[in-house]
């Protein structure tokens, strides 16, 4: 097994989340304008082959997590061959995706047969008119559908993940949290944050930001005190709980009321192929360009470990600092 490496605040860096496009067959309203972003030709992509050479030196490096994300990455044609090709790396033992789950009933059992372990779902509510408001262009159904696939696939544990803005889904926290209990969901509450020009200043987005301990007190007010819980799987940023007598969980995600910066075990290579040492920094590192120009192994590995060592302390949301080069979509999260 690789050695994990440490950033210099004693991080280990283990978990790579690759951006496999840009593209996205939703709109939703707090990641992307409606009108979209200009797409990344397809020439300026990372082709499977690229993404498989970086993903191999990162294992070489001790990271043995990888987490596919797009925009959407089920519009990548071809991403089964793609997961087949990571699956084999050798390091890697936790290949899993974040998706939006509308047009996962189609895929997910061939990618659990190509080797991805486990889907994340974005879900940000539960009543159909809400959810085509909040995407644009999604349907409700579609989501459902995906989520029951990827369960009977065996692409568990399955997470809910859904981002809570005041006026717009707040009213639907209950209605989530009782997912735990009657279906055995795994949910994940994530604070709002501001990623991309089109974000708002300032004051303008902390007012929509819901504090993940609000929506703890909303949920113990009605359901009774939380319980911790293990996390299932994964040692991302969620803080894990369970309502008395669920099966499920209910997670908090906190990037703004109290930032997890400290416990940051990730690296990001957007779609094309730059490496992202921070979500919400844009410093980046070019490994487009590197690899068109035929570097080796080790070559890559460098440059992996420049961006471990470049890994700020923290990001700067409180100071109202922000990324501004690219949208939430083009990042991946």
């Amino acid at each position: 097994m690789s050695m994990v490496h440490l950033d210099e605040y004693s991080r280990a860096i283990n978990y790579l989340r690759v951006s496999v496009t840009d593209r996205c067959n939703l709109r939703c309203t707090y990641c992307m304008p409606a009108e979209g972003v200009p797409w990344q030709p397809h020439s300026s992509l990372l082709s499977f082959e690229e993404i498989e050479t970086v993903v191999r030196a990162a294992a070489q490096l001790g990271i043995s997590k990888v987490r596919l994300t797009g925009g959407e990455p089920l519009v990548r044609l071809g991403i089964v061959e793609l997961v087949r090709m990571l699956a084999q790396v050798p390091g890697v033992d936790d290949l899993s995706m974040t998706t939006n789950g509308t047009l996962l009933a189609q895929y997910a059992a061939d990618l659990k047969a190509a080797g991805l372990r486990r889907v994340n779902v974005s879900l940000d509510t539960l009543r159909p008119e809400r959810f085509r408001s909040i995407t644009r262009l999604g349907s409700f159904e579609d989501a459902l559908a995906g989520i029951a696939a990827a369960q009977e696939a065996g692409l568990t544990p399955l997470k809910i993940n859904t981002v809570v803005i005041r006026g717009t889904n707040d009213d639907e926290i209950l209605d989530l949290a009782l997912r735990t209990l009657d279906e055995g969901w795994n949910v994940r509450f994530i604070e709002y944050m501001p990623v991309g020009e089109k974000a708002p200043a300032g004051a303008a987005w902390s007012s929509q930001v819901v504090k993940g301990e609000e929506i703890r007190q909303k949920i113990e007010a009605h359901f009774g005190a939380l319980v911790p819980a293990q996390a299932s799987v994964g040692n991302g940023p969620a803080r894990y709980y369970r309502i008395k007598g669920a099966t499920g969980t209910v997670g908090f995600i906190t990037p703004v009321s109290e930032h997890f910066c400290v416990h940051c075990n990730r690296l990001r290579l957007t779609a094309d192929g730059q490496l992202r040492p921070c979500l919400l920094s844009d410093r980046e590192i070019d490994l487009r360009k590197v690899l068109r120009e035929g570097a080796n192994a080790e070559q890559i590995k460098a440059l992996l470990l420049e961006a471990i060592q470049i890994k700020p302390r923290e990001h700067h949301l409180a100071e109202c600092l922000q990324p501004e080069k690219r949208a939430m979509s083009q990042i991946g999260g």
